[in-house]
């Protein structure tokens, strides 16, 4: 009775909460207040997909749910992105009848790394992946490793782990029956690590220190331990080759993939794609079709035009500085001249705070790019990047403090220098794209 009734609350708050614009987590919370075991009483179908990890998840879930649909499968998925245990349940029961069972041929979610241990206590995926922990939202995460303990208790036998054997601590949650995607060394990687800071220092398994063959970025590459012997697990599906400045990558030797957002970043979440649906027996040609010029439709990625002039925003997560530095190399990438306009007005979406200690993780080095002809700060912790951008020696000859962010969006309009790159966090892109025509 209680099942019946947690579903029947469930699906009435939600159809009220689509009416008034909200509602993704509050009618599962209720639905768990009924019934705190509902989660384990939904008939689910064969294929339960989940993806976790510090960076990718959206967007990695949003290329799956192509992949699946180009292939006949019929998919249940947490497309408005709520991802803890009260929106996974919104989402479940939203699409189950009243007698608990989903009408799908997969469920897909992404799932938050924090409470992934808490859904997955109720039904164990099928196939899981798992991106990669990096530096993520300090005030809420802590540090990779506190949450590297926390993803692992999600784990649980049953469930086929689809890693990233690039990232040491990724790495080491799996075994030999565990799926491994990687990225060979190609003309952007580098012998030494360039970010300004090092989580790959150390053997997440014995804390000595770590031998890199080659860097892609931060901590990702290739490593062995030569303290207790451990190392990249060698991937089943592998990028062989990338060009980001003609903006392809090839899978496998053989499958090419156009890329619509020439990064790196972008590359592994298309690779995590790839891999998932080659475990599900999906053809090449059907994977490769969908990923071909894939235009993400998460709102990452935004065109704009101010005045003239035209412009991309890239939206970074917030306290993140890994996906600040996707959009800062998007930018160095260029091959013509562009602007930079860096926005920071607001730090977390959640929490009060005006931590700002996150911005110094952040590569802003990659500003010295030739190509990059005027940088643009703005909103209220504009000085607070400007003093880091002391440190990274940018010529401040191109730069300009304009905390207004009207000010600063009417001075781009005038004074800026080829296509604008606009990089900001989710709570301030409307700051931006509110002011500006979007193309």
């Amino acid at each position: 009775m209680r099942k019946l009734l947690a579903i029947i609350v469930c699906k009435i708050v939600r159809v009220i909460g689509k009416l008034v614009g909200k509602g993704s987590s509050l009618p599962g919370k209720i639905a768990l207040k009924i019934d705190p075991n509902i989660l384990a009483k939904i008939k689910l179908p064969k294929y339960v997909i989940a993806v976790t990890g510090s960076n990718g998840k959206t967007s990695t879930v949003e290329m799956i749910k192509a992949v699946l649909d180009n292939a006949g499968l019929k998919v249940a998925y947490n497309f408005e992105g709520s991802n803890q245990i009260e929106g996974v349940t919104t989402f479940l029961l939203d699409n189950a009848n009243l007698k608990g069972i989903v009408d799908a041929d997969v469920v897909l979610m992404e799932s938050d790394e924090r409470y992934a241990r808490l859904t997955f206590k109720h039904f164990i995926p099928t196939h899981y992946i798992i991106t990669n922990l990096y530096r993520d939202q300090l005030t809420r995460n802590g540090h990779p490793e506190w949450i590297y303990k926390i993803i692992k208790d999600s784990i649980h036998v049953g469930s086929r782990l689809i890693l990233n054997a690039d990232d040491p601590l990724v790495n080491s949650y799996g075994d030999d029956n565990s799926i491994y995607f990687g990225i060979d060394r190609y003309s952007d990687s580098s012998d030494v690590n360039e970010s300004v800071y090092d989580d790959g220092k150390y053997c997440p398994i014995c804390k000595k220190p770590m031998r890199y063959k080659y860097y892609h970025y931060n901590h990702i590459g290739n490593y062995k331990c030569e303290a207790c012997g451990y190392k990249r697990h060698e991937p089943k599906y592998r990028i062989s080759d990338v060009n980001l400045d003609e903006g392809y990558l090839i899978i496998d030797d053989k499958n090419r993939i156009n890329l619509a957002l020439k990064s790196i970043y972008n590359a592994y979440n298309i690779l995590a794609t790839y891999s998932l649906g080659k475990e599900l027996g999906v053809d090449d040609e059907i994977i490769v079709n969908t990923l071909n010029n894939y235009i993400l439709k998460n709102g990452r990625v935004r065109f704009f035009k101010i005045g003239d002039k035209r412009g991309t925003l890239l939206t970074s997560k917030h306290e993140n500085s890994i996906s600040y530095n996707q959009s800062l190399r998007v930018a160095s990438k260029e091959k013509d001249d562009v602007t930079v306009f860096i926005m920071v007005d607001a730090i977390s979406r959640k929490y009060f705070t005006s931590e700002t200690s996150w911005l110094w993780d952040i590569d802003f080095e990659l500003l010295n790019s030739k190509n990059i002809k005027k940088i643009v700060l703005a909103g209220k912790y504009a000085s607070d990047v400007a003093e880091r951008l002391l440190y990274a020696n940018i010529d401040f000859n191109k730069v300009h403090i304009e905390k207004d962010i009207p000010t600063a969006i009417e001075y781009l309009k005038h004074e800026a220098i080829g296509h604008i790159y606009a990089i900001t966090c989710f709570s301030d892109q409307h700051k931006l794209l509110n002011r500006v025509e979007q193309a």
